[in-house]
């Protein structure tokens, strides 16, 4: 599955076997995955990938400019961390206090200022647009993203998916929906599953119910927003005896169609089919991710809030084998501090994801799975490192968007911690040195997974495409 497909003799024949034998082809991929490789050899089992959608800026958080001029430097403090010399926002004391568990990159760059470009590149790790791209939405012929691949080419371990996006994709408040995030050439029977946990108002910004705040307005939290699974219990009147009946006599129906199986729809359908029945048949599933109803004082560690639900439910799905899970911290771009931007992220913003970061790291680490478990966090860009104000819009100043330098954190999974690469410039505009790339920071990811040097993905046309386009960053362990 890691390499381009070499069939001896005795081989092709059996694959020409399986469609006299009536399989369809789709049958493939469960034969090539009994066939995948082990991946003992990887410094992490799993990855947590962190995406705040707007774009994090890097001047509010991870590389401030204190000595910078008022136009620059912002309105918010350092403060120092446990690790000597490396300081952080004051609006960030429980990550500074760990500051031995996490290491930042301070000079990750791409040439991209528009949000849905961002997305691509970054939830993609490729700095170049796809053929035919576009903002409004997402296409067939879109880069793969990074939790598609990771879904495509590790193994499945407990009857979970591979990789997983909760708590739901990212949408404009317009509708549209942001590119980068699916499978694209792959198809859509690549998509990383899905974890819709949200009924939302997509006017809401932020952690609400706690945090929920308008970028203009300020605190604000519409009625209709509620967290919660999907429903993995069976309906009281059908037992698991009663729902196999029922799999089969759709199995049958299905069989009447095996022409249509050729369509990636129609496949896509059956993987999550598969795993839907799966999640469903298991009891212990739903009660491991109820995690609105956990114990109290775990959610007062990790925030009764959509971040601290979300990192939460991540930390369970990693603990119970899923590869990858990208993690969606705020929808409709809720990290675009356009404007009122220092009372935003002081009052809405950095408190609670500092709170569910940090009960991340520390639940990780008090089960010894910190070490198998990379965590990576970053958005679409940074921001401009020139405050600039639109009265007719904000009361406040705020930063645009600026993908020249943002500021990348990293924990776990083979990471020291208390290490800085790379550096920017005097005024956080560009790297000063190590500049690294989308390219990088997805080769970390899959290194980090054990993924090979030489893997592929593979097309709709089962064409072999490289996974790696970088060397991972270095200086992290």
């Amino acid at each position: 599955m890691f390499q381009h497909p070499q069939l001896p003799r005795r081989q092709a024949i059996q694959a020409g076997a399986v469609g006299l034998l009536g399989l369809g082809m789709s049958h493939l991929d469960r034969l090539r995955a009994e066939a995948a490789p082990s991946f003992e050899s990887a410094r992490a089992k799993n990855v947590i990938y962190i995406f705040l959608s707007g774009g994090l800026a890097q001047h509010e958080s991870f590389d401030m400019k204190p000595d910078a001029p008022a136009e620059i430097r912002g309105e918010f403090q350092p403060i120092a961390t446990r690790t000597p010399g490396l300081q952080i926002c004051e609006h960030l004391p429980q990550l500074a206090a760990r500051s031995e568990k996490w290491s930042l990159v301070r000079s990750l760059t791409h040439p991209h200022n528009e949000h849905s470009m961002g997305h691509m590149v970054m939830l993609s790790g490729r700095s170049d647009l796809p053929t035919g791209f576009s903002p409004n939405g997402p296409k067939h012929t879109d880069h793969p993203s990074i939790a598609a691949i990771a879904g495509q080419v590790t193994q499945s371990v407990n009857n979970l998916p591979p990789a997983i996006m909760l708590p739901e994709k990212l949408v404009h408040r317009s509708g549209r929906v942001l590119p980068g995030q699916f499978g694209g050439q792959m198809g859509p029977g690549t998509d990383p599953f899905l974890l819709d946990c949200c009924s939302t108002n997509r006017q809401a910004y932020g952690a609400w119910p706690e945090y929920g705040f308008h970028h203009a307005r300020g605190a604000e939290n519409p009625k209709d927003l509620s967290f919660g699974l999907p429903s993995l219990q069976l309906p009281a009147a059908i037992s698991k005896g009663r729902l196999g009946s029922r799999v089969d006599l759709l199995n049958e129906l299905q069989s009447q169609q095996r022409g249509l199986r050729q369509l990636a729809e129609v496949d896509s359908f059956d993987r999550f089919q598969e795993r839907a029945l799966s999640m469903l048949a298991d009891g212990k599933m739903s009660k491991a991710l109820d995690v609105v109803d956990a114990d109290p004082k775990t959610l007062d560690r990790y925030g009764r809030h959509v971040f601290g639900w979300s990192l939460l439910l991540a930390r369970r799905l990693v603990g119970a084998g899923v590869n990858l899970v990208q993690v969606n911290l705020g929808n409709n771009e809720t990290w675009d501090t356009h404007g009122n931007a220092f009372p935003n992220l002081k009052n809405y913003l950095l408190p609670p994801m500092d709170q569910a970061v940090a009960a991340l790291l520390d639940d990780l680490d008090a089960s010894g799975q910190l070490d198998e478990t990379l965590i990576v966090m970053a958005g679409e860009f940074g921001r401009t490192p020139k405050i600039s104000h639109l009265p007719s819009a904000y009361a406040h100043p705020g930063r645009d968007h600026w993908g020249a330098c943002q500021s990348v954190f990293l924990a776990g999974g083979g990471i020291e911690g208390g290490r800085v690469v790379g550096s920017s410039d005097q005024h956080g505009g560009w790297p000063k040195d190590s500049p690294q790339t989308p390219e990088n920071f997805a080769a970390t990811i899959y290194s980090a997974l054990g993924i090979p040097r030489t893997s592929y993905w593979h097309d709709l046309l089962d064409r072999p495409m490289p996974i790696y386009h970088g060397d991972p960053m270095p200086g992290l362990t």
